[in-house]
């Protein structure tokens, strides 16, 4: 039977690199209050100009090569970003611009932090169908462009950083290795908790100067509300899919969650009963950065040791929309 694996990994954030310091220099905050509310000490910041798909570019040539393909070997592009380099066309059409793909399809998913995931779950079911053989899934974000890095701001700006990271699913018959199964779910009902209110879609001229004065072009979060949800549902979909598979939290080798914010991060590995090395965090480093947060995370773990080959690897997400999701797999490089 034919199931996806992982075979090619890559990540990249821009060089230039804002510490908390730097961030309380443009607003009424402090290194402090930014790491004990969230765990983060720094971010990347792509500079004026580069765009989500450009950052894709750079993970994405990585995790081909890493993968022993060319472009000409992928049939199909995954992308998955909060927020594209232009309102459209998607960005997996602006990063087949950038790379010679030829004429294969591009698909956006916009997800936001739990994008990752979904775009690995379609990519699964279009290889276990036998449409595709090999994707390349890809999380891009450049959250820097569209921040207010003022006081004003300050709650969201702080949390967020550029990055992408993308891997490379084929096809494979070998059932000790790839995709065992994933959850997907959503609560539509919050979707005004963690949002960009502007550009409306259903306003003539899509914005206006009083959304501009207002800030409604910045994205607006019910912090509360979020983290209230974030860590039953991450918990409610780890438990799912390992009663799927008929694995238990034990049979885990290594958790990367979407890195959000270190308390929930910290908050779900205890109340699973994760020990802390098993469970991935590298928010402290470049914030949330959205879809990129686990392809990111997979990269540093298997450059670090902690993702062999053999490893039973649980990915787990929660984000805006409400949405969240869950994988579990065999890693199998």
């Amino acid at each position: 039977m034919r199931r996806s694996t992982v075979i090619g990994t890559g990540f990249y954030v821009p060089p230039d690199i804002w510490t908390n310091e730097d961030m309380a220099k443009l607003m009424d905050t402090s290194d402090e209050w930014i790491q004990e509310r969230t765990g983060i000490k720094q971010r990347h910041i792509a500079e004026e100009g580069i765009g989500c798909a450009d950052l894709a570019k750079v993970a994405a040539e990585q995790a081909i090569a890493d993968a022993g393909m060319t472009n000409q070997d992928i049939d199909m592009i995954i992308f998955a970003t909060l927020i594209p380099d232009v309102f459209f066309p998607g960005s997996a059409c602006v990063l087949q611009s950038k790379m010679p793909f030829g004429t294969i399809p591009a698909l956006d998913i916009r997800q936001q932090c739990t994008g990752f995931i979904y775009a690995m779950a379609i990519a699964d079911r279009f290889i276990r169908t036998g449409w595709c053989d090999n994707i390349l899934v890809v999380g891009s974000e450049v959250h820097s462009a569209g921040l207010d890095f003022t006081t004003r701001g300050r709650d969201v700006a702080v949390l967020f950083g550029d990055g992408a990271g993308a891997v490379v699913m084929v096809s494979t018959e070998n059932e000790n290795e790839g995709v065992l199964d994933f959850t997907l779910h959503a609560e539509g009902e919050h979707y005004d908790k963690l949002l960009i209110p502007a550009p409306y879609g259903y306003v003539r001229g899509r914005i206006t100067h009083e959304m501009i004065d207002n800030a409604e072009h910045y994205p607006k979060m019910d912090g509360r509300a979020v983290f209230r949800h974030a860590v039953p549902r991450f918990c409610e979909c780890i438990s799912e899919v390992l009663e799927k598979t008929g694995y238990s939290i034990e049979d885990v080798d290594l958790f990367i969650p979407h890195q959000a914010n270190d308390r929930i991060t910290n908050m779900v590995g205890e109340r699973m009963g994760l020990p802390a090395e098993k469970v991935v965090s590298n928010i402290a480093s470049y914030g949330n950065t959205t879809a990129a947060t686990i392809p990111i995370c997979i990269c540093e773990s298997r450059q670090d040791g902690r993702l062999k080959k053999d490893s039973l690897l649980l990915l787990a997400a929660f984000g805006s929309g409400f949405t969240w999701a869950s994988l579990l797999m065999r890693w199998s490089i």
